[in-house]
């Protein structure tokens, strides 16, 4: 199920309330937004909410706009290294639970037409911080450390860990 959260405006709550945001914490506010909103709609199902965010140079760099604000970013991340931060929120019932993983992400160092040709694919424009690991742009990551789950979008390790949490034993979810 898709939500319906305003993220931009969620956000803007978040800072305007609490002041400036780490970006280790903008993920896992989106993704509690996100399980919240459709938690009700399932009152019975185990709801996960995630979101994902690139930390670069300090900047918390979500979807790109469009193929510009792409292309730019590919520009400066070519040959040097980010953080991938994904939230999980997790929601059953009355029960909560949530984690942000983090993943260093080290982009290969590629050229303009490389460049150009990825962002013409339209596959950088969906996804947070421009790229992918598991479509065209994994060619273009030179290498991943941490969790390469985090970087497709969910923390399978990070998963078991809340549904634990919520006293849900990870293998019943697998029967």
């Amino acid at each position: 199920m898709v939500s319906g959260v305003d993220e931009p405006a969620t956000l803007a709550h978040a800072q305007a309330t609490y002041g400036d945001l780490a970006p280790i914490d903008v993920p896992l506010l989106l993704a509690r937004a996100k399980a919240q909103d459709v938690a009700p709609q399932a009152p019975q199902a185990l709801v996960l909410g995630c979101d994902s965010v690139l930390e670069f140079d300090g900047e918390v760099l979500g979807k790109p706009a469009d193929a510009a604000e792409a292309t730019a970013r590919w520009r400066r991340m070519r040959g040097h290294t980010g953080v991938l931060h994904t939230g999980h929120w997790l929601v059953l019932g009355d029960a909560a639970t949530g984690a942000t993983v983090s993943t260093k992400v080290h982009f290969a160092e590629v050229d303009d037409e490389e460049i150009d040709f990825y962002v013409a694919t339209g596959e950088p424009l969906h996804v947070a911080g421009a790229f992918t690991i598991d479509g065209i742009g994994g060619a273009f990551v030179s290498g991943i450390e941490g969790d390469h789950h985090n970087v497709i979008g969910v923390s399978l390790p990070a998963l078991r860990e809340l549904t634990t949490q919520l006293g849900i034993a990870w293998i019943t979810l697998l029967r």
